[in-house]
């Protein structure tokens, strides 16, 4: 069965909408026929347990989670060709390690108080993207970024700076984006703040097309799959 990696672990701010996410997540894996292991414990990120996964999800992690054999394993499991999904706070996460900053494509700088703005989809042809009108009004915890996204990221959906007040990117403010490093594919929303957002369909589609565009389809090079999945 395909399989999710879903990653949470926080060492500085802790969303209330984690545990609310990771449930959405599950609940649309199991409508898409995969299954999703959920955890905390940074003791999942080896080279053979990560190869048992088609993607991995941070859902608003912060800080440092990670040892250097961690890393390590992120990094070889990533660009061997895993999928890589950060969420909202998912930006927030090793500062001090370059490539983190790498597969997430920017780091946050700040936000002004939670309220509504109005998003552009700059790329309708995503599967994040597809099923959204050209502008969408919603409500979120507005990430200002900095150090990226890289020049080579897709921009998928891009806030209007018009629309509310905090923003300091300018007349071009992505928020959510795509890119790849080496063989892996990665995906990044900064929306996600509260715990209403996952409840709501088109905030849940905007996820699912997410993960589904980052699923690697062949092992990791080197790594055979074993053939009964280890739970971490």
């Amino acid at each position: 069965m395909t399989r999710l990696l879903v990653f949470s672990k926080t060492s500085g701010y802790r969303h209330d909408s984690i545990e609310p996410g990771a449930a959405a997540v599950e609940d649309l894996a199991a409508g898409d026929g995969f299954a999703v292991d959920a955890t905390e414990d940074a003791s999942a990120f080896t080279p053979e347990n990560l190869a048992e996964y088609r993607a991995v999800v941070f859902l608003s992690t912060s800080g440092d989670v990670f040892d250097d054999h961690q890393r390590a394993a992120l990094e070889r499991y990533v660009r061997g060709g895993g999928g890589y999904v950060g969420i909202h706070a998912a930006s927030t996460t090793e500062y001090g390690w370059p490539f983190y900053g790498e597969l997430a494509g920017a780091r946050f700088d700040g936000h002004p108080e939670v309220q509504q703005a109005t998003i552009t989809v700059d790329d309708a042809a995503h599967p994040a993207t597809a099923h959204l009108d050209r502008r969408w009004v919603w409500t979120d915890e507005w990430y200002n970024f900095r150090d990226g996204p890289p020049p080579q990221a897709r921009i998928l959906l891009s806030v209007d700076e018009t629309t509310y007040t905090g923003g300091n990117m300018g007349s071009r403010h992505p928020i959510a984006w795509c890119h790849s490093v080496d063989s892996g594919q990665c995906f990044y929303t900064a929306l996600g703040h509260s715990a209403q957002a996952y409840d709501e369909p088109t905030f849940r589609a905007h996820l699912l097309g997410g993960i589904r565009s980052v699923q690697r389809t062949t092992a990791e090079p080197g790594v055979p799959t074993p053939s009964a999945p280890n739970t971490p």
